[in-house]
């Protein structure tokens, strides 16, 4: 199978090079390859489709639906008080922060608590004075680590146990990962809380940066006697294709939201304009425009009916890699771009030409209703949170954390089995509305499980082919054979390959590679398995790792080698924690 081995090779590489270097959805670059392999008949249609049906796959799914009750029920927001306003330190703070953080994200997925905390960490961070910077990425870095002590702590963890127990019969305890997880967990924290003072940027966060947004908003009256008052907005040429942002009319005491250019202007009527003051100086010189003088209406101020939303942009955004004006932004969201930031720094020009990227942070003027449209979206992460959004049902929190529970001591101590204790827990929480139907399908990541069920499909070509014992091969020889060079090697590229791709991806792809590896060097495949489970689910060193970090990102002000300069020392101290105790605790 000489040219299926390299046909899958190139294959492969092609899709790597292409998840870290475009902005094409992964989801759709995995699938893409696996339709690839499954055309060039390097693997059957049943082969392709067998990662629908494994265990691990269908339990992430599941828990995605008890992490949303979970979110629903406001039990993750009942914690939020254990940030205490009294603090003055930075280390303090980020202990108290890190420990409730990490805690959660071991039982549960790691973004909606990370969701849950922005917001809230922002506000505390203003209140007892410390920056923001300095407690975002511990933020981030928390719910990851937290992930590494449990088999339902990431998706990847999940994954792996269930393509382990499939082929060769052997069950990962609901805490066996702990044994390694834990104390790593415990020495990143504490290098975090020593080394953060240091390597963390004291900086606010990308929309206190922008500063206020009174700042980017001009008033303009249309003149009654004037050429525009009997036309309409895209005929007086006030569109976003001619660089103006007009956000909203006026009138009469009522507030029209510009989402659709054929609003027709009157007299009198209050235009509201959103950009940088030079963008928008033209309009004094516009037949037809007279300037306000005095702001009777001020766009900040809290209104029933307008608002201002902070929000990031996620990787499952169906705008990324549009512009604001080719994607019909307006008309998709109802709402209108005020000010973008990116990288830690405020994107300058026309606004409608800005094409959006992942990690994107905005600031929207919209209707109440977006958050509460939005908040269980995949397509923004809401900072902010409105007075006006609906209450989380608190009455139900206690027993929501109850069920979860009641899972967990059911898979971990009674031997009931991951899946079938969280399809309990689901059913359980569904039927007592802890979680609607339909907040339980907008809970579940599809882009998370598609990944999935493409990498085990591509990962079975690696395997079939022979591309894997080539791999494999050629890293057992780089390690002369000795496991534990070898294990640190398998971890080093799973943890490089999860700053560039998707965990889920690399892990699954790596897998074949590591049973190879196993059994050329006749030990025990264990301690690969669980070095493939560390690697893949401890990612620091960017922003694209990991999708708490990217989270992160916007809220925190931060710049991409902000992430660089404290991520690369914390995947270095983890690689060499982890490397040192996989093989201690399961032995080769």
């Amino acid at each position: 199978m000489e040219w299926q081995m390299w046909f899958t090779l190139g294959s492969v590489v092609f899709m790597f090079v292409l998840l870290a270097k475009t902005s094409v959805g992964p989801e759709w670059i995995c699938l893409g390859t696996l339709v690839t392999l499954l055309t060039a008949g390097i693997i059957t249609p049943a082969e392709a489709v067998a990662g629908a049906s494994n265990k691990g796959m269908l339990t992430v799914a599941i828990l995605f639906i008890v992490a949303g009750a979970i979110q629903e029920t406001g039990a993750i927001q009942m914690l939020t008080p254990f940030l205490s306003p009294k603090i003055k330190k930075t280390a303090a703070a980020q202990f108290r922060m890190m420990l409730p953080v990490s805690v959660l994200s071991a039982f549960l997925n790691n973004t909606p608590v990370v969701a849950i905390f922005i917001p809230a960490v922002t506000a505390w961070a203003r209140k007892i004075k410390i920056p923001v910077s300095k407690l975002m990425i511990p933020l981030s870095y928390a719910a990851i680590l937290g992930g590494t002590c449990t088999v339902i702590g990431t998706s990847t963890n999940l994954v792996v146990s269930g393509i382990v127990e499939k082929e060769t019969g052997m069950k990962i305890g609901f805490f066996e990962i702990a044994k390694v997880g834990a104390p790593s967990a415990i020495v990143l924290l504490v290098v975090i809380i020593f080394l953060g003072r240091w390597l963390l940027p004291d900086r606010s966060s990308a929309i206190e940066q922008m500063g206020n947004p009174k700042e980017y908003t001009t008033e303009m009256i249309v003149d009654p006697k004037g050429v525009l008052a009997v036309k309409t907005i895209q005929q007086a040429g006030l569109t976003e294709e001619n660089g103006i942002n007009l956000i909203q009319i006026f009138r009469n005491g009522k507030v029209i939201p510009v989402i659709d250019y054929s609003i027709t202007l009157k007299g009198d009527d209050r235009l509201v304009f959103g950009g940088e003051k030079g963008m928008v100086s033209e309009l004094h010189r516009t037949k037809g425009l007279t300037p306000v003088l005095d702001r009777l209406f001020e766009i900040v101020t809290p209104r029933a009916d307008r608002c201002f939303v902070e929000a990031v942009v996620s990787k499952s955004n169906r705008l990324i890699g549009r512009s604001i004006v080719g994607g019909h932004f307006r008309q998709i969201y109802d709402a209108v771009l005020v000010a973008l930031s990116r990288g830690g720094n405020q994107i300058k020009g026309s606004l409608g030409s800005i094409v959006l990227q992942e990690g994107d942070t905005l600031l929207l003027e919209t209707h109440p209703l977006f958050y509460l449209r939005n908040k269980d979206s995949n397509e923004f992460f809401l900072i902010s949170q409105l007075e006006e959004s609906a209450a989380p049902r608190y009455s139900m929190a206690i027993f929501a954390m109850i069920v979860l529970a009641g899972m967990v001591v059911s898979a971990s101590l009674l031997g009931t089995g991951m899946f079938r204790a969280a399809a309990v827990a689901a059913a359980v929480l569904m039927i007592t509305r802890c979680i609607t139907v339909s907040q339980a399908y907008r809970s579940v990541d599809m882009q998370v499980l598609l990944v999935i069920i493409a990498a085990f499909g591509v990962g079975r070509a690696m395997e079939k082919t022979g591309a894997a014992g080539f791999i494999a091969q050629q890293m057992v020889g780089l390690g002369g054979g000795n496991p534990y060079f070898v294990l640190a090697m398998l971890y080093l590229t799973t943890s490089i390959l999860t700053e560039m791709v998707t965990n889920n991806a690399a892990a699954l792809i790596l897998w074949p590679i590591a049973m190879s590896m196993a059994g050329q060097m006749d030990v025990s495949f264990v301690p690969f398995a669980f070095s493939i489970m560390m690697g893949a689910s401890a990612s620091f060193a960017t922003p694209i790792g990991y999708q708490c970090n990217m989270m992160v990102y916007g809220p925190g002000g931060y710049r991409f080698s902000d992430f660089l300069k404290i991520g690369v020392p914390m995947n270095i101290i983890m690689w060499l924690v982890a490397s040192t105790l996989i093989p201690r605790v399961w032995p080769f």
